[in-house]
């Protein structure tokens, strides 16, 4: 994992996603998001928005997450959000809009570290476009839920071993690991 060429991307921890399934990955995504802002990398967050007539709407029944306070950012990450290097925000799973896509690109990030809810939809979708765009995509599995449960949760992870690989798939302290090893790194500088 090369953390020097590397972005948080803290999805959707939103009101509408947390419940019962969800809450834990709060507080774990709130503690990585401190340690990687502390360490000086670049932070970015996605809001999801579902419109009318949205293809949630009309295939899945799903009205939710139209407005406030469902969209809102979840309290335990407001400030980080305020003070990310961007908030994207988008209509669909995945992190990769036309905004999102030239931020990475201008920045020059090679690797994306994932994190939030959904793990079998947003988080994977946006792995996986990040794999197909050519950045090297990482999971950090700890740090994700699903909002339908655990069970989807573990879903989700098994398709992305088979779709960005085993070894792209790693815990917070990994994750913490690398922060620490790049900072000495770069005291040795």
């Amino acid at each position: 994992m090369d953390i020097g060429s590397a972005a948080l991307v803290v999805i959707d921890m939103q009101d509408g996603f947390v419940n019962h399934h969800s809450c834990h990955a709060v507080p774990a995504v709130a503690d990585l998001v401190a340690q990687w802002s502390a360490a000086g990398r670049p932070v970015i967050f996605t809001r999801y928005f579902n419109y009318p007539d949205s293809p949630y709407e009309r295939f899945f029944q799903w009205h939710r997450l139209q407005e406030p306070p469902e969209t809102d950012i979840v309290t335990e990450l407001t400030e980080a959000a305020a003070r990310a290097h961007a908030v994207v925000d988008k209509t669909g799973y995945t992190l990769f809009t036309p905004e999102a896509t030239d931020l990475i690109s201008q920045a020059g990030w090679t690797s994306l570290v994932f994190c939030g809810i959904a793990t079998e939809s947003c988080v994977l979708k946006s792995a996986a476009d990040a794999f197909e765009h050519g950045y090297a995509p990482w999971i950090v599995t700890d740090s994700c839920a699903s909002d339908a449960g655990p069970d989807v949760h573990d879903a989700g992870l098994l398709v992305a071993r088979r779709l960005i690989g085993t070894g792209q798939l790693v815990t917070r302290e990994d994750v913490v690991g690398q922060l620490t090893a790049y900072a000495g790194a770069a005291v040795l500088e």
